[in-house]
């Protein structure tokens, strides 16, 4: 311990006269055994510090050790953290939260904006107060944003089930709010909770995929919000020059569907986009109507599993898609061929709900089978119609090996980027390498 305080000194520069430098040089010169020499070092500098002191004494400054005492480590989390300082929190347990697999809370409190600046900020104080009140030692608190909204972090909340978990919480903080706040005060303040979680509650919400978990894709976007809108504006006047383009090949595709089926022209299935929005992906008709969804599930639970080894049909090269699936069409496998039949997600492009170069947007019951980690490919950008896994060997890639394209694609986005993408494009289409 001793050790410890002395770290904690600073001492003043000392000069050391004439006189002092010979005492010096001349007992280092007779050079004594090992005891005597750490006592004449003592010595040495013991005297040093006294006339250092006895000469700031003549000249009135006095100097003192300054004692800086040691920081609690629980200190920190104990404070309301700031902003940023939070939110790394944040970022922080809802990663060790994804290789865990286990869950977190996050419950926020936030005062109506309406309510006037000066009672807003005094409503505020009693806030913090009531949420000091509610948390444990090792459950952070700050600024979800500044001085606005304030949030809770919560883990290792044992094993009862979501519902139970989070009504629990909610009484916790509500009886510190009543016991902070009057009637009318209390009514300006809102909490929610959000939980982190592999698996959803059966509500359909509070999900992985919830945005309070990602305030770092957020900053993100806003970081780039330039050249989010140049993208954006390139997707626009991309997917109209396309749907011009191959328009009079649009008219070709359809009496083909139309004659060699039965059935709608178009195939409109639900997908989900960017934090889990649910859209309407439209393509070609490449399958027999009223056909069974089940072939195609039980085969993606086994591609995303990765218990499926790649092996179809004794084919040279592996493939993790259906390459014999009864339900298409003969026009269908052509147009599949030629990825004929994904032009009509230019409409969707148009619409703002993909954009042309992004990860392929997956099926609801896909989705339920990813991982923690793989449904960070629908979280961090807008699902497109080409991208680095259509480039780099499509279904020729595991599926592990696709969401870590579609990560790196995402977290590397640049212009630059997505003009490479889309020069290569045309290449792997003609090619049609892995395309069924």
């Amino acid at each position: 311990m001793e050790r410890n305080r002395k770290l904690n000194h600073r001492w003043e520069p000392v000069e050391t006269s004439a006189s002092d430098a010979t005492f010096q040089s001349s007992s280092q010169e007779t050079r004594p055994n090992l005891v005597s020499t750490d006592l004449a070092m003592a010595g040495n500098t013991n005297l040093t510090i006294r006339k250092h002191r006895a000469s700031a004494a003549r000249k009135g400054k006095l100097t003192h050790p300054i004692f800086r005492p040691p920081l609690n480590p629980s200190d920190l989390i104990q404070r309301v953290l700031s902003e940023d300082i939070f939110l790394g929190m944040l970022c922080l347990e809802r990663k060790r939260a994804e290789r865990s697999r286990k869950k977190l809370f996050l419950l926020l409190l936030e005062v109506d904006e309406a309510t006037e600046t000066t009672r807003r900020a005094e409503i505020l104080k009693r806030v913090v107060k009531s949420a000091n009140a509610a948390r444990r030692e090792t459950d952070p608190a700050g600024w979800y944003k500044q001085n606005a909204i304030l949030g809770i972090i919560f883990t290792e909340l044992g094993t009862l089930d979501d519902a139970a978990t989070s009504n629990k919480l909610l009484e916790k903080i509500h009886q510190a709010l009543i016991a902070h706040l009057n009637a009318e005060d209390f009514n300006q303040v809102s909490v929610s909770i959000h939980i982190f979680a592999e698996d959803t509650d059966g509500r359909g919400q509070n999900t992985s995929e919830n945005p309070a978990f990602y305030p770092d894709l957020f900053h993100m976007q806003e970081s780039k919000k330039a050249s989010l809108l140049v993208k954006r504006t390139m997707d626009i006047i991309g997917s109209i020059a396309a749907l011009v383009f191959f328009s009079p090949l649009f008219l070709i595709i359809i009496a083909a569907v139309k004659l060699t089926s039965k059935g709608p022209v178009f195939f409109m299935q639900e997908r989900l986009g960017q934090f889990g929005k649910k859209f309407m992906c439209l393509k070609f008709r490449s399958m027999y109507a009223n056909n069974d969804l089940t072939i195609h599930q039980e085969f993606m639970k086994r591609v995303i599993s990765g218990s499926h080894d790649g092996n179809s049909n004794g084919a040279a090269k592996p493939s993790y898609k259906m390459t014999d699936d009864p339900r298409i069409t003969p026009i269908g496998r052509i147009l599949r061929r030629a990825s004929l039949d994904e032009l009509p997600q230019f409409i969707n492009v148009l619409r703002g709900e993909m954009s042309l170069v992004g990860p392929r947007p997956p099926l609801p019951y896909e989705y339920e089978e990813y991982d923690v980690w793989h449904r960070r490919r629908v979280l961090e950008i807008k699902p497109g119609i080409t991208g680095l896994w259509q480039v780099k060997g499509r279904s020729r890639v595991r599926f592990d090996d696709m969401v870590r394209l579609d990560l790196q694609y995402a977290r590397g986005w640049s212009l630059w980027v997505d003009i490479q993408i889309l020069m290569q494009t045309p290449r792997a289409v003609v090619l049609g390498d892995g395309a069924y």
